[in-house]
């Protein structure tokens, strides 16, 4: 008898419980429905976003070939780099890097410096691609390029641990040759030689503008006194003597 009892008080305890189930299903099923929906929607979300953004690149990629591909004539490139669509902030500065490039080849100095100056900006955050498009405005005006603002862009891309520093110190010591600072850009150049991480290129580079400045291409040929860090490499013209 004891046992048909504990039977029948399960039984009710169990339709108690699948009751009380049901009530809670029926008042609070919507939520779940809601999360169901929230997750399958978000997840086709970021699949369409996912395809947009590599049609996007590969619309890109197809327009930026395609206009590299116009012809010999370096003008018609830059023209045509110049007229491709961008989808993001990444996409205009790349635009605009090569752009330069082929305004470059096409010996249009000032628009080519002006489209890295503006490359550098859009970088924002992105130190590499910023100094690098600030490094090709220095290379690309050269001698012409404004002393005073040369000197500052290739003082900060020289700054300890910045992505393009040997390239920039090396820039610096040829900007001191031009300026007549010859000792000056000797002692940069032994500096830059003893620095881990140079490149056969560069090797064969500081020790060709060695020989040119009168000086032993040998890194360890003399030990010179570095020249004051405050002090620009300033290129300033001599003046004319009379």
């Amino acid at each position: 008898m004891a046992n048909q009892n504990d039977h029948f008080i399960d039984e009710v305890t169990e339709d108690l419980r699948r009751d009380r189930l049901f009530q809670m299903m029926r008042r609070y099923g919507w939520i779940a429905g809601l999360l169901l929906v929230a997750l399958v929607g978000g997840a086709a979300w970021r699949e369409y976003d996912r395809a947009r953004d590599t049609a996007s690149a590969q619309a890109f990629g197809d327009a930026i070939l395609a206009a590299q591909s116009a012809g010999e004539d370096a003008a018609a490139r830059a023209a045509g780099l110049a007229a491709v669509a961008t989808d993001n902030p990444r996409q205009t500065v790349l635009r605009d890097i090569l752009a330069g490039n082929a305004l470059v080849e096409a010996g249009d100095i000032a628009a080519a410096a002006q489209r890295y100056d503006t490359a550098a900006t859009a970088a924002g955050n992105d130190v590499v691609i910023r100094d690098l498009a600030a490094l090709k405005s220095v290379i690309a005006q050269g001698p012409d390029m404004d002393p005073a603002a040369r000197d500052a862009a290739l003082s900060r891309l020289s700054a300890p641990g910045a992505p393009f520093e040997m390239i920039a110190l090396e820039l610096k010591a040829v900007a001191l040759s031009g300026a007549g600072r010859s000792q000056d850009a000797v002692t940069l150049i032994r500096q830059i030689q003893k620095m881990n991480g140079l490149s056969p290129q560069m090797r064969q580079r500081l020790a060709d503008h060695l020989v040119t400045l009168g000086a032993d291409p040998d890194p360890e040929a003399d030990s010179q006194t570095a020249p004051d860090p405050t002090l620009a490499p300033e290129v300033v013209q001599p003046a004319d003597e009379d």
